[in-house]
């Protein structure tokens, strides 16, 4: 059975997704406060997908997502906030969050968030070792791996998704709505300013001038595009 760690300092919410979790077939692992969370992922490595609340008694869940992507890249995160800011929904994803839900969400939104996540998990279990060579990168999609000039770069698995479809289609222009559903899914109902956040992401992590990105570059009005 699946395993799905659930941060939330408040009992009936947490109990309110617990028993959810239980009925799509998932086994939840209950956490009230940031320190327990991360105890809770070290004795349980097959935790599959966290979500984290921000507002909690110690640290708050923005750490606790830095904490866990300090040591695990694959690992997906989903935010939970009772809070709508801007601020806040690009915070967690720039420290390391795939997704986030924004309280009151429904039941169905945030098992289809996970159940999506999984899928991304295993979406290249199946297929042959093969590798994608672009300029001074390889992705290797058995093993889900980046390197630029042999040097290993770290992806989430989002990001992970996001460069296997720019070097599957290099030249072409994707809109965000193109990859807002390769990536995300069709049944994602989330905003197009998730593309936008992990992009920056992206860069950071690829670019040798983030500030005159050379590999992703930005199609105005449009989205992207991945050239060398």
């Amino acid at each position: 059975m699946k395993k799905v760690l659930i941060l939330e300092d408040e009992v009936s919410i947490r109990s309110f997704v617990v028993i959810n979790l239980k009925r799509a077939g998932y086994e939840p692992i209950e956490a009230g406060t940031g320190m327990e969370a991360l105890e809770q992922l070290k004795n349980n490595p097959d935790i599959g997908v966290a979500i984290l609340d921000i507002m909690l008694p110690d640290i708050d869940g923005f750490e606790v997502c830095r904490n866990i992507r300090a040591s695990n890249k694959t690992i997906g995160i989903i935010m939970l906030t009772a809070r709508a800011q801007e601020m806040d929904k690009v915070t967690g994803l720039m420290t390391g969050a795939d997704d986030y839900v924004t309280k009151p969400f429904s039941p169905a939104e945030l098992t289809a968030r996970i159940d999506a996540l999984f899928r991304r998990v295993g979406a290249d279990v199946q297929q042959d070792d093969s590798e994608l060579h672009q300029g001074p990168f390889v992705l290797n999609t058995r093993n889900r791996t980046l390197e630029k000039n042999g040097n290993r770069i770290k992806l989430t698995q989002v990001e992970y998704a996001i460069m296997k479809l720019f070097m599957q289609n290099p030249g072409r222009a994707l809109s965000r709505e193109d990859i807002l559903t390769t990536v995300w899914g069709r049944d994602y109902d989330g905003e197009l300013k998730i593309v936008d956040v992990n992009i920056r992401r992206l860069r950071i992590k690829i670019e040798d001038d983030t500030a005159n990105p050379t590999y992703i570059t930005t199609v105005w009005g449009f989205g992207y595009k991945w050239g060398l």
